[in-house]
């Protein structure tokens, strides 16, 4: 039986199963202007949820329940509309590196404020978003229904060749094997609860192989041959890439010629990230992103030199168009984060703590 909990104001339910960790919450039980505070303290530690003026005074309806087998975890949440943002700051402190697809069951997303927005992506969909939680991203949700699966990285990138590349991508509903992974996912999100342990992980373990597949059939890495040649050559071209971030010279023709590859094939497979000159200038802005946080005491301009821009104000122009914030702000904000999670640490060993 559920043992029900009031922590802060808020309804929490944790029911114990044998290797099944399921919990529950709803903002419900919260007073009017706190439900909106409740919902961004409840998913805070993955994502940020942008505060609204008129949903913390008139109200925040939210509720979702979670469940977890080994590394797999389903969630079910139903919200009112609201923004969402996992910023750079946050991915450089946070230790999440897995993969999220969410399937929106009714309501939509709006890609239109993803960061690092390709050019291609549809704006404003109904369907299947996949987030990589090593990149930052910024959307719009409307109220909606959203079944989520947390997939673990090694997962993805051994059924996925490139796995990088899937961050913001979409499925719209309407293809067969895209309907096949949604009504998979509803069929969870109904019969979780009644599951044995060892029949979730099987059952969840096809869900995240079901979206897998879809997402291929999108990239159409039909051909077990085809994947596996174009994964290896895209493994080659990044390991390329990260050994020769600090260069100057590191650009798109450098890398055919030193990898000695086809230049119209490469610069295709890079397509979906802008093309291999943003895939090269975005590695670049998230190691200089995970520097600011590494070295708190290194100037901007070190950190720009060291990775090939060549001035602060390049460097500090192209990092705020990516991540819609400046390398000080950013390294300002990573610093709070760092500190509020030492605060919560240690506040779980004072006083009243466990």
């Amino acid at each position: 039986m559920a043992s029900y909990t009031r922590q802060d104001g808020l309804a929490h339910a944790e029911v114990p199963d044998a290797g099944i960790a399921r919990s529950s919450f709803s903002t419900y039980a919260s007073e009017v202007d706190q439900q909106l505070l409740a919902w961004r303290d409840r998913v805070g530690h993955v994502v940020d949820v942008l505060p609204s003026k008129a949903q913390i005074a008139g109200g925040f309806s939210g509720r979702i329940d979670r469940y977890a087998v080994g590394d797999l975890v389903f969630t079910d949440s139903e919200t009112d509309a609201m923004s969402l943002e996992r910023s750079v700051a946050r991915v450089s402190t946070d230790v999440r590196r897995n993969y999220v697809f969410h399937i929106f069951v009714q309501g939509e997303v709006d890609t239109g404020v993803s960061m690092q927005k390709k050019r291609s992506a549809p704006n404003s969909v109904q369907g299947i978003v996949v987030f990589d939680m090593d990149q930052p991203f910024r959307v719009q949700r409307s109220a909606c229904q959203v079944l989520t699966m947390f997939v673990p990285r090694a997962t993805v990138e051994a059924t996925f060749p490139d796995a990088d590349s899937i961050h913001g991508r979409v499925l719209e509903h309407g293809a067969p094997l895209t309907q096949l992974a949604t009504n998979h996912a509803l069929a969870l999100s109904r019969d979780l609860a009644a599951m044995s342990a060892a029949q979730a992980a099987r059952e969840m373990e096809a869900g995240a192989q079901l979206l897998l597949a879809a997402f291929r059939k999108q990239a159409r890495l039909s051909g077990d041959a085809r994947a596996a040649v174009q994964a290896a050559v895209m493994s080659q071209v990044r390991r390329y890439v990260e050994a020769n971030l600090n260069q100057p010279e590191l650009s798109p023709s450098s890398v055919v010629d030193a990898l000695q590859l086809k230049r119209a094939t490469i610069y295709r497979w890079f397509e979906h990230e802008g093309g291999l000159g943003a895939y090269i200038r975005n590695r670049r802005l998230r190691e200089a992103a995970d520097e600011l946080v590494r070295f708190p005491h290194l100037q901007v301009i070190d950190i720009a030199f060291g990775l090939g821009f060549n001035s602060a104000s390049d460097f500090t122009r192209a990092f705020r168009r990516a991540y819609g914030m400046s390398p000080q702000d950013a390294r300002a904000r990573a610093l709070e984060l760092q500190q509020a999670s030492k605060a919560e640490l240690m506040s779980s060993y004072g006083p009243g703590g466990r």
